[in-house]
């Protein structure tokens, strides 16, 4: 994966930093645009996932929209170079600032979550003098195949408008003159493995267009959010997503009518098998029966197995030692929380050994903090490494 000269520049770099390999990256893209196929089905990339300059642009020269969630990422979009109509708005909490400001770019949708949301939405538009386009985030009430932390479609997650709700919804938007419904939007969850859970939520989106419909509204278009996993056990085997099978879910069983569009979400997807994180190792120690390697970076750079007892490939890319010993690999963080992962088999490891922990391209540097008022770290890319 990395030549001796690369590896020889990561000796000469401060560690901890993030090393993006932007080659991958345009394959990743490329491969999306490949089987996309479609003039009815437009992505937008879920900034969330990873908001560094250069690897927005990159996503913008291949022709994505930006699925924001906040005022700061809507902000940023336009500074990017994104067109303000092929940016949508979520968010369960939008502020009243945000709002504002995304009425006064004239995106493209906002994606509520609530009747009040709608009412603030209309209050504002109205002060403003303008008309918002709006997308219904309904919750279906799915369940998918991923963690509980991040599934967000369930009747006990806090997204979204109960699709039980719809006809009094509707209804409501009678009296919101200065909103107009453009769509209607859903979203299971992130990394989720199992693709087939996306046929019965097309089958409640044509459901729920068709009834819509019947109401005497057209919809603009349909957001199905995005949800499509990447390889974390074997990311150098599988370093693309499996884009051909998740669209085709959606080719074969959504029902356009005419000229609707069908719209995606994807950020994990895109970016998370393109970045990693490069940390050196500080201390190696024995405790009990237990050996430990305590790395530069910690849950502060990479939060994921904290929050979520995620699993990343962690692999020691300078060590020529063949006898291997299982460790604990931590980082430097007071909290015991502060690990990456356990009983892990590596060569027998030494203060210096670099250290690549995969997968790292999607919330890393976005969840990144500075805790402990450590500092921010830096990132590199392939094109200038």
């Amino acid at each position: 994966m990395f030549s001796r000269e690369l590896l020889r520049s990561f000796k000469n770099i401060q560690t901890p930093f993030y090393y993006y390999d932007l080659d991958l990256l345009r394959n990743t893209l490329k491969t999306l645009s490949k089987e996309l196929d479609t003039k009815s089905f437009k992505v937008h990339y879920a900034i969330k996932a990873n908001a560094n300059n250069i690897i927005l642009e990159i996503i913008k020269n291949h022709g994505l929209g930006i699925d924001a969630v906040s005022g700061n990422e809507i902000k940023k979009s336009l500074e990017i170079g994104y067109s303000n109509k092929d940016i949508v708005f979520a968010g369960v909490g939008k502020t009243d600032v945000d709002i504002n400001y995304a009425i006064n770019n004239e995106i493209a949708c906002f994606n509520c979550e609530s009747v009040e949301e709608l009412e603030v939405i209309n209050t504002l538009s109205l002060k403003l003098n303008k008309t918002s386009n709006v997308s219904l985030r309904l919750n279906p009430n799915i369940v998918s195949d991923t963690h509980k932390k991040i599934t967000t479609g369930t009747e006990k997650n806090k997204f979204g408008i109960d699709i039980n709700d719809l006809h009094n919804v509707l209804i409501k938007m009678n009296d919101l003159s200065n909103l107009k419904l453009s769509g209607i939007h859903f979203h299971l969850g992130s990394q989720i493995g199992n693709i087939n859970v996306f046929k019965k939520l097309s089958q409640i989106a044509n459901k729920t267009n068709k009834r819509i419909y019947e109401y005497g509204i057209l919809l603009n278009h349909i957001n199905v959010g995005g949800g499509l996993s990447i390889d974390y056990l074997n990311p150098q085997k599988n370093p693309l997503s499996n884009f051909k099978d998740y669209f085709n879910i959606y080719k074969e069983n959504i029902k356009l009518m005419k000229n609707q569009k069908l719209y995606f979400e994807l950020g994990r997807s895109l970016v998370g098998q393109s970045g990693f994180l490069i940390s050196k190792v500080l201390f190696t120690k024995k405790s009990y029966k237990r050996n430990y390697i305590i790395l530069d970076a910690g849950m502060s750079e990479l939060m994921r197995p904290s929050l979520y007892n995620s699993y990343h490939k962690i692999l020691n890319i300078t060590s020529r030692e063949m006898i291997n010993k299982k460790y604990d690999v931590v980082g430097p963080l007071c909290e015991s929380s502060d690990v990456f992962i356990k009983n892990l088999k590596l060569p027998t490891s030494k203060r210096g050994d670099l250290f690549c922990i995969y997968s790292s391209g999607a919330y890393g540097e976005t969840m990144s903090s500075n805790y402990n008022l450590r500092n921010n770290i830096k990132s590199y890319f392939s094109d200038s490494i």
